[in-house]
């Protein structure tokens, strides 16, 4: 039977304010008859799978597909590949994209009103996930690259040295252009798993593709697994955590629909972070250097888990940071030589590192600005552009290690600010690098969405979330440079992320261009025959619980354990006591 509901009592100082007292007030309360399934809001379920379905069906035509579709080409549904049926094929993702920001947002209302609870959030976003497991690739064509650098070492060749061009087949036919003679820029744990893809599945692409995808699907298990008890620690509420970062449509579409290997990382991320803080720091280090053997990224994580170790050892400071540094080093090596040797690979995919770098665009925060001093230049005398890049990204790196440096030190004597530092140092690495790409960014949204959030912040995410989809054209292909449909998409996320607290932004319901107020809601009996409103000022009265350790999503929304500092754009209130009170007063 689930824990009784909590979701009233503010989870933290810097708790997200309510949408509106009155909306919170006449919403019905949900008593916990022990439903599996946490009783999700129906509304934003449905419109979610319709979202998601629209999106599958309209992929067949306009998403990542196939050269040689072995089951569309010359079939009577071959025309949805050209032409109109494209076209049209085209719409039927951007309308799944449209529905999916709106069901998300809706459940965001429900989940800041805590009318829904973890559970039902958990719910929601696997109703929505499940389908994309059966669509072409959306936004992207790397699970192709996925496959092919897989098949590499199968076919006697290095993917550290070599890109798939040279072993011609159905792999390399489908994977983009760009990535054609460029070697694999993953490490070797990642690279054992594509090869065992690549092997399980032969020439069947198709199958390939599904396959790729479930196997990156532990890595999901893994966040929603350490998200209840992280948050707990990191002073965040568990259905709000749970919105972010597992109901996000980054995570529905990029990273499941997109197939992309991203979500192993952010799984391992977040268990290997609970495990160090739970007083296991080897294995929470042993963890996330697995993780970094998919994506070196995740090395970044590695110094701050060290602080966690060495704030769990006796001695002095400096003794104890020393000894943790070492043990830290002992693991990773001993994980790392592990991986490499399974994967039967070399060193080899150190220098494929900078293969990224190779990517231009403004979503990587130098690399903007070099282009945009270059502009600015370009006005008056006529230069090339890769000098202003080169310099601005050298400068970035400056930049992002002094920053990085700085949030390590300054974590060193708090577990769970180290592991929130970390977060912090993730998301920077992102926008920082030479190269930024959508889903890059959820590696320090994995241990982000646990800590509080403000209004302000939230309404930023939302803005963010959804800008990210559509920076890619369903195909796959760059629309980063298509400024009226980059304006276009912008205000609809920003109608999206205003509407997060404004229902009704445009003012568009009836009677509220005259002026007129709508009826009140009817008082919601709850239960023993009293109204919402009572039972809300009964709860907001009642003492806090005693911590207890949560066993499900539900039960760890009872409260943190711990505070920690809020990210960026969040707010510090004075005290938690006054938290519900202020937050009525903002919605107010």
């Amino acid at each position: 039977m689930d824990s009784p509901p909590s979701d009233d009592r503010p989870a933290g100082p810097d708790a997200a304010p309510d949408p509106a007292p009155s909306e919170r007030a006449a919403a019905p309360v949900r008593t916990r008859s022990g439903s599996r399934f946490g009783s999700p809001p129906r509304r934003p379920l449905l419109l979610g799978l319709a979202a998601s379905l629209l999106m599958v069906v309209g992929g067949f035509g306009a998403g990542g597909v196939l050269v040689h579709d072995p089951v569309l080409t010359n079939s009577p549904l071959g025309f949805w590949r050209y032409g109109h049926g494209s076209q049209l094929a085209a719409i039927m993702i951007y309308s799944g994209v449209a529905l999916m920001a709106w069901a998300w947002v809706q459940l965001g209302r429900d989940v800041l009103a805590r009318r829904v609870g973890g559970r039902a959030v958990l719910t929601t976003a696997l109703v929505w996930s499940v389908p994309m497991l059966f669509s072409p690739p959306l936004f992207t064509r790397d699970v192709f690259s996925y496959l092919a650098q897989g098949g590499l070492p199968l076919a006697g060749f290095d993917p550290y040295e070599v890109g798939p061009e040279v072993m011609p087949g159905v792999f390399t036919e489908n994977v983009h252009y760009f990535w054609q003679n460029t070697p694999a820029p993953y490490g070797p744990l990642f690279i054992l798993i594509a090869k065992s893809v690549t092997a399980l599945v032969g020439d069947n692409v198709i199958l390939g593709v599904v396959l790729m995808r479930l196997t990156m699907l532990p890595g999901l298990a893994l966040l929603i697994w350490a998200l209840p008890e992280l948050t707990r620690r990191l002073g965040g509420r568990v259905p709000l955590a749970m919105w972010i970062a597992v109901a996000n449509p980054v995570m529905v579409i990029h990273m499941i629909g997109g197939g992309h290997n991203d979500l192993i990382v952010v799984g391992m991320l977040a268990a290997g972070a609970l495990i160090a803080l739970r007083g296991a720091p080897a294995s929470g280090i042993a963890i996330v250097s697995a993780a970094m053997a998919v994506k070196a990224s995740a090395g970044i994580a590695l110094p701050f888990l060290v602080l966690v170790w060495a704030a769990q050892l006796t001695g002095s400071p400096r003794s104890r940071l020393v000894r943790g540094i070492a043990y830290g080093v002992g693991v990773f090596v001993v994980v790392f030589a592990a991986c490499t040797f399974a994967a039967g690979v070399s060193l080899g995919w150190l220098p494929a590192l900078s293969a990224p770098s190779m990517i231009v665009n403004w979503m990587s925060i130098p690399t903007a600005v070099g282009e945009f001093l270059h502009m600015l230049t370009s006005i008056f005398v006529d230069v090339g552009k890769q000098p202003f890049i080169d310099v601005a990204r050298a400068l970035g790196a400056i930049l992002l290690v002094w920053i990085i440096c700085r949030l390590w030190w300054r974590a060193r004597d708090d577990q769970p600010l180290a592991v929130h530092r970390a977060g912090t140092a993730l998301l920077l690495v992102a926008v920082l690098s030479p190269a930024t790409l959508p889903w890059y960014l959820s590696w320090g949204m994995a241990l982000l969405a646990m800590v509080p959030w403000s209004r302000r912040g939230l309404t930023a995410m939302v803005f963010v979330s959804l800008m990210l989809i559509i920076v890619y054209y369903p195909n796959g292909e760059d629309a980063l440079y298509n400024w009226p449909y980059l304006l276009g998409c912008a205000l609809v996320a920003a109608l999206a992320a205003v509407s997060l607290y404004r229902p009704d932004p445009l003012r568009l319901a009836a009677g509220a261009r005259s002026g007129r107020t709508p009826a009140a809601p009817r008082p919601v009996v709850g239960e023993r025959g009293t109204t919402a409103e009572a039972q809300t000022a009964a709860r907001a009265t009642e003492p806090l619980p005693a911590e207890q350790p949560p066993s499900t999503p539900d039960a760890a929304d009872a409260g943190p354990a711990t505070t920690a500092a809020p990210p960026t754009g969040t707010t510090t209130s004075p005290s938690p006591a006054g938290a519900s009170a202020g937050a009525e007063q903002r919605a107010g």
